[in-house]
């Protein structure tokens, strides 16, 4: 398939890898990404609204500009990506089954934000708003969280928690007996 026009809506792209495409400076409106590899790839001030990728690979891919407007992606490979780059007027997405290992989302607003059975390790979440977020059955081993806002977020089944509640807005934030824990680590305490 060549891409060719600034601007796609209603599009299904299947199975394309992606190297050696230019998606800078192109519209995606309402399209799905089935099976894609876009790893690696320029996305400078491409603009994706209300998309969703499924089984696509896009670690590594460069967000300098990009707008991501309501978009979902569910089992997708997401490695080292820098949010913070992307355009963060209307910034919101969903993630559900993704790796998002070594990403960055510094002193972004996101506000809501599900990340369902998701492995996030060494992540950063430094100075984001993540108030009323959801944290279900995910991975957050390594990840940093440094004047996070986590105001309400529902962190009851993440594993491998750890966070100074002295260094984070946590309040009303839910957690479980299990992973209540990893808010003491910097005390080095012996919990039985």
């Amino acid at each position: 398939m060549l891409l060719n026009l600034p601007f796609y809506r209603d599009e299904i792209f299947e199975n394309i890898t992606f190297a050696g495409y230019e998606l800078a400076k192109i519209d995606f409106d309402n399209c799905h990404f089935i099976g894609c590899d876009l790893s690696n790839l320029h996305l400078t001030n491409t603009n994706f609204s209300e998309c969703e990728f499924k089984n696509c690979d896009l670690s590594n891919a460069a967000l300098t500009g990009t707008t991501v407007q309501e978009c979902r992606f569910t089992n997708c490979k997401l490695l080292g990506l820098k949010f913070e780059a992307c355009n963060p007027i209307l910034l919101s997405f969903s993630f559900k089954d993704c790796q998002l290992n070594f990403s960055s989302f510094f002193g972004l607003k996101l506000k809501g934000t599900n990340f369902l059975n998701c492995t996030l390790e060494q992540a950063d979440f430094t100075e984001a708003d993540l108030s009323n977020s959801i944290f279900s059955d995910c991975n957050l081993k390594e990840v940093i969280f440094d004047h996070t806002i986590l105001e309400n977020a529902d962190m009851e089944t993440a594993y491998n928690l750890s966070l100074d509640p002295e260094n984070n807005n946590i309040k009303k934030a839910t957690f479980s007996t299990t992973n209540i824990s990893g808010l003491l680590d910097k005390y080095e305490v012996i919990i039985k």
